[in-house]
């Protein structure tokens, strides 16, 4: 165990506190600590943060109920960062989004937006659908489909719940971009359940197409 006095804090005293999740691994957010707020935080079980914009303590969820309860902390060979392990209660981005990663800034050539597009044009919902089923089989570690599955059908409609609360945000708000983001989340998450129901997507066709006909017999 290393003593928080061992720890190198810069010159304001501060250093930075990368928060992770501890079901899915996903990066939520990055933050920072001084001794005070690391101490709070060992002390309540619950990050603590140092606002360096406003000079101040705060803690994580204490306004929003978004509370992160802390599994492990660890530093870094050079102990002067931080990663935090948290099993949180809600979304950890102020955006109300999961993680506050979510904006792309980079894609490598070998997936470039062009090729991504060309790939795109023969990427269907069956083919999400067949890859979210094939990973449902044959379960591979790491992946966040496999997580969902292990852990059954109350997270995967938890997570159906939050991400059509993120698509509401988000067309709220009336930002396009974000709410084609949330809608792929939903359709995906979605598609999740659809598998672990049973469900194909050739299922909720024949009903679209049913109802679509009745409508049809109905006018005519």
């Amino acid at each position: 165990m290393v003593d928080i006095k061992g720890l190198k804090f810069d010159e304001n005293g501060v250093l930075p506190a990368i928060v992770t999740d501890v079901e899915s691994s996903e990066v939520l957010m990055l933050a920072y600590m001084n001794a005070e707020s690391l101490d709070i935080s060992i002390r309540e079980g619950k990050t603590c943060f140092w606002s360096r914009s406003r000079k101040e303590l705060w803690r994580k969820g204490e306004t929003s109920g978004n509370i992160q309860h802390i599994v492990s902390i660890k530093t870094d060979c050079d102990k002067d960062a931080l990663v935090i392990t948290v099993k949180k209660s809600g979304p950890a981005c102020h955006t109300g989004a999961e993680s506050c990663f979510f904006e792309d800034l980079y894609i490598a050539e070998d997936i470039a937006p062009d090729t991504c597009c060309k790939q795109a044009e023969n990427f269907t919902l069956n083919t999400l659908y067949n890859i979210i089923e094939d990973r449902k089989q044959n379960r591979k570690p790491g992946s966040y489909t496999t997580y969902l599955f292990e852990k059954g059908i109350d997270k995967i409609l938890k997570k159906l719940g939050e991400e059509s609360t993120e698509v509401i945000i988000a067309s709220k708000a009336g930002n396009r971009e974000d709410a084609v983001y949330e809608l792929a989340d939903l359709m995906y998450h979605a598609m999740v359940l659809m598998t672990e129901m049973g469900i194909s997507p050739d299922d909720v066709r024949n009903e679209l197409a049913k109802r679509h006909l009745n409508k049809e017999e109905k006018v005519n």
